[in-house]
């Protein structure tokens, strides 16, 4: 083997790799936010809402998860926009990495929220507390403590997987490295450096949610 190592024209082009990176953190940590919200809303419908309401969002979740990450993009951006529905690459990767994980977020937030004992429960009616409040204050907060480490185990492999929002040209880092590498043909190098970029961000968000944890989640439910 005498390939020859140059990662010259690669580190050349870290403002675009820079660029990608900051790409891929904003576009993954809208679609956290947002599809967090969706799993809590889906979750307490689930657990707590009318059978109609259950059974929709009982065939989202099987839907969703029975179904390639890579067609649900390609729905998005290829196949409504034949119904009228236009938007651009970066919106339509949006709202499938939103969709995706909203669906296995939810099964995670309901899995701690059938973990609450009840009597905690009785006890909020007990006190007059409304449903909502009994939610948020009783429920889901230690729900969330509970199912912390595997939903944001789901948050970073959500990451992971924006790769593939570059099959649609969304901007992202993998996006640019595809670009790079057909300028440079250092295909080698280029994804060496976008691989370590990737175990970064996987680390720092790994980091960033251990801090969140015990600054917001790592004390008793009452406090």
């Amino acid at each position: 083997m005498n390939y020859s190592f140059q990662f010259g024209d690669v580190f050349a082009a870290w403002p675009l790799l820079l660029r990608g990176t900051w790409s891929t953190i904003a576009l993954s940590m809208s679609a956290m936010l947002l599809g967090l919200v969706v799993a809590i809303l889906c979750a307490w419908g689930k657990t707590a809402g009318p059978r109609p309401l259950r059974w929709l969002i009982n065939a989202y979740i099987e839907l969703i998860r029975n179904t390639p990450f890579l067609v649900q993009l390609f729905f998005f951006f290829f196949a409504l926009p034949a119904l009228g529905l236009r938007w651009s690459a970066h919106t339509a990767a949006l709202t499938a990495m939103v969709v995706n994980l909203g669906a296995y977020a939810t099964e995670i937030i309901r899995a701690g929220i059938e973990s609450i004992p009840k009597g905690q429960i009785e006890a909020g009616l007990a006190l007059s507390l409304k449903r909502h409040e009994i939610f948020r204050f009783i429920i889901l907060k230690p729900a969330l403590r509970t199912v912390y480490p595997a939903l944001t185990s789901q948050f970073i492999l959500l990451m992971l997987s924006s790769s593939v929002v570059s099959a649609i040209s969304a901007d992202d880092l993998t996006s640019v490295a595809a670009n790079l590498q057909s300028q440079t043909f250092r295909s080698f190098e280029i994804y060496i450096v976008v691989a370590v970029i990737y175990l970064a961000l996987a680390l720092g968000f790994s980091a960033l949610f251990r801090a969140i944890y015990r600054r917001t989640l790592n004390y008793p439910a009452g406090r």
